[in-house]
């Protein structure tokens, strides 16, 4: 059974709101709730304080939430493609991966400006109401309660403007809901104002101890990552080289001086059912069985229409949009090795392909449940495997994921997914030729990811939203420590340092460990590719390497010199005109 999770108080909270007392004929009416008055249990305090975390989960939590749809779809990694039509909606998603960012252009660059704006406007909010009407030991609060409450909120409002830096560069700085409109700081100001309030509050943080589960909460082990990652990128945020910073913080987290992590030994220990017990798990946004919404999943977005067969799940709904940028071009040639009809080769990009074939993580995903076959070969993990590939036929069922019927295939048609965006349906005659590319795609093109929220069977449903959503893990402590070591000169001791997660995937000898000897710019992007797939942190990455601009993948040209811009988002119109003071990023009309 789960601990309370921040979400759950936050729909007390709503409960709290909207219940009322019936037992007098005549209705009173109040035209406002006294602050003051308001705050007489220690359970309204956790409502108050669990609001700002509500908004940090939906940022965070979902594969189209803004944190991660930004990365997901501007990169190497994963697209939305052009499927005769749908999932086109203008451009709208393939905007994203042709960069064609812009001030009057519809993205979600414009989503992730008003969705950490609301979420410090939120924080501050809650600051403020607990500061000045919370009387802690009144209510009985154990002793550094509200150090602690307040020093997570604190931690809250820099994760915001940390979105905001990596996003967009300086913002305005804002310590209150009071006052007038800002303009934006420079970004070393926002930098600084990040760091200060990590540290302030890191000394008054929980530590988590061996045992503790997972529940949204902030640790220190969570300040002390969020203050790596700031050092990690602290070259293109302010041109300065902290690696030297962010390898003792990763050193001490690694020591357990901010907290009790360790890797996970299976990576359906991170991302599945349980996986709020699992070490792993810095921070993460909190689900519990059916209480969070549908969109936590990639299956929704990724899946075929007709998906919910192999699945065995009547509820999985299925839109068939996103995929993994292909591995392969229109005859089959591997976009890594050899030029396609798109060019190549590509040392970024194919996703797929980098995975080794005896990658545990690389087997088609299969829910298994409870059945004693699977369990005595793979465990009780309940399912394996983070892929849709080839033909989709249950071996458990027998359910077989058929043609849609109204698109490319014949009804009924046994199709397989392919590792290609084309037009390769043997029944269309192309008059024109059969193209590629990413406006190209047919109803069964491209690899599918299923990797948060794991789908279960019909009989299995009600546990299906059950697994946390990572934010951060202590795998990315892990690799920031071996990319500093990397920059340091230490290429053996990064090297190890990879290994060490890799062997978790293979049950045998890892066919292509990392060494001294192989170790460059490109097999580094290539490890956090894959181990941090859909993830939500590709673009920053690419940036952090200047490959983000400067380097080409399927389909998609390098930017070039002139673009380097793009490194960051505009700031969309309307944002601009909402505070005068507000200045566009360079480059950009």
């Amino acid at each position: 059974m789960k601990g309370k999770k921040l979400f759950i108080i936050l729909v007390a909270a709503i409960l709290v709101v909207t219940n009322f007392q019936s037992c007098s004929v005549e209705p009173v009416y109040y035209s406002q709730v006294s602050p003051d008055g308001f705050y007489d249990s220690q359970e309204k305090v956790y409502q108050r304080f669990g609001v700002p975390f509500a908004h940090w989960s939906g940022m965070h939590s979902t594969i189209f939430s803004v944190s991660r749809v930004l990365s997901t779809l501007s990169c190497d990694e994963t697209l939305m493609p052009n499927r005769s039509g749908d999932w086109y909606d203008d451009g709208f998603y393939l905007n994203h991966f042709y960069h064609l960012f812009s001030s009057g252009t519809d993205g979600y660059w414009v989503d992730v400006w008003n969705s950490f704006s609301a979420g410090i406007a939120q924080a501050w909010s809650a600051i403020e109401d607990i500061d000045k009407y919370v009387d802690f030991d009144a209510l009985g609060f154990p002793a550094g309660t509200r150090e602690s409450m307040l020093g997570q909120l604190k931690v809250i409002v820099a994760s915001f403007y940390l979105v905001a830096l990596d996003a967009f560069g300086g913002v305005p700085l804002y310590t209150s809901n009071q006052g007038d409109l800002l303009p934006r700081a420079s970004d070393q100001e926002t930098f600084d104002f990040i760091e200060s309030y990590l540290k302030e509050s890191l000394p008054n943080l929980p530590k988590r101890q061996d045992g503790d589960l997972s529940n949204g909460s902030i640790t220190q082990g969570v300040a002390a990552s969020l203050l790596a990652q700031l050092y990690f990128n602290a070259e293109p945020y302010i041109k300065k080289n902290m690696y030297a910073e962010c390898e003792k913080i990763c050193t001490d987290i690694k020591n357990g001086v901010y907290g009790s992590y360790s890797l996970a030994p299976d990576f359906r220990d991170i991302f599945g059912f349980g996986n709020e017990a699992c070490p792993e798990l810095i921070w993460a946004a909190p689900s519990q069985n059916t209480t969070r919404q549908l969109y936590g999943s990639y299956a929704p977005y990724a899946t075929h229409y007709n998906t919910w067969v192999y699945f065995n799940n009547q509820s999985a709904m299925s839109w068939n949009g996103i995929c993994l940028i292909p591995s392969q071009d229109i005859n089959g040639k591997h976009y890594r090795y050899e030029a396609g009809n798109l060019g190549g080769p590509f040392k970024l990009g194919s996703p797929y392909d980098k995975f080794e074939d005896t990658d545990v993580r690389k087997q088609n995903f299969l829910y298994y449940g409870d059945n004693p076959t699977y369990v005595a070969a793979y465990g009780d993990k309940k399912y394996i495997g983070m892929f849709l590939a080839d033909k989709l036929i249950n071996p458990i069922t027998g359910g077989v994921c058929t043609a849609d019927g109204s698109r490319q295939y014949p009804k009924d048609d046994t199709i397989a997914m392919v590792d290609q965006i084309a037009q390769l349906s043997p029944v269309i005659d192309y008059k024109e030729g059969r193209k590629e590319g990413a406006m190209y795609a047919e109803e069964n093109s491209g690899v599918r990811l299923i990797k948060l929220s794991p789908v279960t069977n019909d009989a299995d449903n009600t546990i299906r939203f059950n697994p946390d959503i990572p934010v951060i893990r202590f795998t990315e402590i892990q690799y920031m420590l071996a990319e500093c070591k990397y920059h340091s000169g230490d290429k053996a001791a990064a090297a190890a340092l990879i290994n060490e997660v890799r062997a978790r995937y293979f049950t045998g000898a890892d066919p292509n460990p990392v060494t001294a000897a192989n170790l460059d710019k490109y097999r580094l992007a290539d490890e956090w590719l894959i181990e941090f797939l859909g993830e939500g942190r590709r673009r920053t990455d690419l940036i952090r390497w200047g490959m983000f601009t400067t380097e080409a993948w399927w389909d998609h040209p390098a930017d070039g010199a002139d673009k380097a811009h793009y490194n960051r988002f505009p700031i969309y119109e309307s944002i601009l005109n909402a505070n005068k003071l507000l200045e566009q990023n360079p480059g950009y009309n």
